[in-house]
């Protein structure tokens, strides 16, 4: 399973919290790339997925770009 971040931002939208068998349904809804499901169907079973982070633990955040809010 491998994600980047254009594949992972596939998933910003989905309907947090969800489990692995919603999230794929929620690709396939949106059209996303045959990877993005591919990666999903390696996903535990029975877990319910509260974040992208518990899909991708590499999912950078806010804090990982270094810029100023304030400046904006």
């Amino acid at each position: 399973m491998y994600w980047t971040l254009e594949l992972a931002s596939y998933l910003d939208d989905a309907p947090w919290p969800a489990t692995k068998d919603q999230l794929i349904d929620f690709a396939d809804r949106i059209g996303a790339p045959t990877e993005v499901i591919e990666n999903l169907e390696k996903l535990e079973d029975d877990f319910t997925y509260e974040t992208i982070e518990e899909v991708w633990p590499e999912y950078p955040t806010k804090d990982d770009f270094l810029f100023n809010e304030d400046e904006y």
